[in-house]
């Protein structure tokens, strides 16, 4: 995973995993993401550490950690909180990245 930077956050589509160190739910939760993209040979997600970014957490009213933010044609359409299991996290990335199911 990529740490956000600053100009990425303005980007139209993004999905963001939301984090803070010393979370460990959110180490469970690094861990699926890291397999979801080891089998995609990929790079799929950006991740912020929550401690470092307060006001975006108040200005998108992220609510607890983790989270997975998900942004499409400029706008927050979801932020997922409980992911549950990798084919859950699938779910929402056939919904909003549907490329990544595409054969080439």
């Amino acid at each position: 995973m990529q740490q956000i930077k600053d100009e990425q956050l303005n980007q139209e589509n993004y999905l963001l995993y939301i984090y803070t160190p010393f979370c460990g739910t959110c180490g469970l939760a690094r861990t699926m993401l890291e397999k979801i993209e080891s089998v995609h040979k990929q790079g799929v997600f950006y991740e912020m550490n929550a401690s470092l970014y307060p006001e975006f957490m108040q200005a998108n009213q992220v609510e607890s950690v983790p989270c997975l933010l998900i942004k499409k044609d400029n706008e927050i359409k979801e932020k997922v909180y409980a992911f549950q299991s990798i084919a859950n996290i699938y779910s929402y990335l056939m919904k909003y990245k549907p490329e990544l199911f595409v054969k080439v």
